[in-house]
């Protein structure tokens, strides 16, 4: 494994790992979900580099287009938590409400 890959594999396991055990609030939540994205575009962007090829190039673009979207959203979602219920820790909020 290069040392690219590793970092790469480990800034997605980080993600994910943070996302899994670090839940108090929805904005760490979110960057962890953010890191993760990120690391899969540059993992997508340096598959494309090491084949040298054209043909792939638009699906790195296409998933940074998708992770913006997503941290749009997910902003969004904080803003409206944060009025309603007061706060962004993920303890109090619950499904069950509207």
């Amino acid at each position: 494994m290069t040392p690219t890959h590793f970092t790469i594999s480990s800034m997605f396991c980080l993600g994910l790992t943070g996302l899994a055990f670090h839940r108090t609030h929805l904005l760490s939540a979110l960057l962890c979900l953010e890191g993760m994205m990120l690391s899969l575009y540059m993992a997508l962007s340096l598959w494309t580099l090491q084949l040298a090829s054209t043909s792939f190039s638009a699906s790195a673009l296409l998933l940074l287009a998708f992770s913006a979207c997503e941290a749009s959203a997910g902003l969004a979602l904080l803003v409206a938590t944060a009025r309603t219920h007061g706060s962004d820790r993920l303890q109090n909020l619950s499904l069950l409400q509207c």
